[in-house]
């Protein structure tokens, strides 16, 4: 018992120093990301007035901006984040998948791995803000587009090959799996077989995660609210829950860490030996905007794994990358230069 409480007490301290050479690593690497590429649509408007039809606003449009969401803003991440980043994923034969395509084109990311699936639709969230003249729109209503059949066996088996491809290049392989189809336990399985035994397989599952337990991931990072839905389990500010469903995971996926992200309660990683570290919010705890913060945590703890970086250390870059993004109003990224910037400002502060 008290063996297994100072492994609970861990300390949350890292070589900021350590951390910045790191990071300065990630232009350095090759990363494969396999994931549910999503069409994060805003549609800004400005309040006009109540309808007479119903009581409800009608917005003047103003501006429509399509941002990539879901595996796409994790490919998107790892790109602002310096990486060279191959994305395979699978995209409808429509307006949004070419948007996205544009988009990774104009940031020079090889779209080779992204293919075309006639037949079926791009998944794509469209949200709805409202405002006046010079204030800040709110969100009032979302809408989203799903496929309505499933990915076509012939696009699978391609993707299957695609991947196989792209690993013999990486250092890590990232998956998103938003739900869509695109990244299965199945086809990680096949993939983290072949590939040099160094590499490093890193998750975010919103559902199902245990569904990955034989797919060769070595850590995953999802959120409290998935862990909780993982376990039947509600966990709050139970930390004995949040013990044993994160302790639970980490065995039953026979993973390396488990980091678990908690909103404004910070970080809890999970280690194999028992080692349980929490680690406080970076920065304010008031966050602007959580739209696809995991999948900034993905990336940058993927990255810094790829780099050597200890689970610890990978786990507090994340956390940095995380604090930094929520500040920001929706599908956004962090840079290597911001991520760098708040290291070395977080180190001064604590030399001074």
């Amino acid at each position: 018992m008290k063996r297994m409480r100072a492994q609970e007490s861990a300390s949350t301290a890292v070589d900021l120093v350590v951390l910045a050479e790191c990071v300065e690593q990630f232009s350095t690497k090759t990363v494969v990301l396999l994931g549910d590429f999503v069409a994060d649509e805003f549609q800004f408007g400005e309040i006009s007035r109540v309808s007479r039809e119903a009581p409800v606003l009608i917005l003047k449009h103003r501006e429509t901006n399509l941002l990539p969401g879901g595996g796409a803003n994790a490919a998107n991440n790892l790109a602002s984040l310096g990486a060279r980043v191959l994305p395979v994923t699978a995209v409808g034969d429509d307006a949004a998948g070419d948007a996205l395509i544009a988009h990774f084109h104009g940031k020079h990311v090889d779209v080779s791995g992204i293919l075309r699936a006639k037949g079926w639709a791009t998944p794509t969230k469209t949200r709805f803000l409202a405002g006046w003249a010079h204030t800040v729109g709110q969100q009032v209503l979302r809408v989203d587009y799903e496929p309505k059949s499933a990915l076509p066996d012939a696009i699978r088996r391609k993707l299957g090959q695609i991947l196989a491809s792209k690993l013999r290049k990486a250092h890590a392989l990232a998956v998103s799996d938003y739900g869509f189809g695109v990244a299965t336990p199945e086809l990680v399985q096949q993939a983290a077989a072949k590939p040099k035994s160094a590499l490093q397989v890193t998750l975010d599952a919103r559902y199902g995660l245990h569904m990955y337990a034989k797919a060769g991931i070595t850590s995953a990072t999802p959120n409290e609210a998935e862990l909780e839905a993982e376990h039947r389990t509600v966990i709050g500010q139970n930390i004995d829950e949040l013990t044993r469903a994160g302790r639970a995971t980490l065995s039953a996926m026979k993973l390396q860490a488990l980091l678990v992200t908690r909103g404004r309660h910070g970080a809890a990683l999970f280690e194999r030996g028992g080692c349980l570290t929490h680690i406080p919010v970076h920065g304010r705890d008031q966050a602007v905007d959580v739209t696809g913060a995991g999948d900034t945590v993905l990336a940058a703890y993927t990255l810094a794994l790829a780099c050597g970086a200890s689970p610890l250390e990978a786990a507090h870059i994340a956390n940095i990358a995380g604090g930094l993004v929520v500040m920001k109003r929706g599908t956004a990224t962090v840079s290597r230069e911001e991520l760098l910037e708040a290291i070395r400002n977080e180190a001064s502060g604590a030399a001074s």
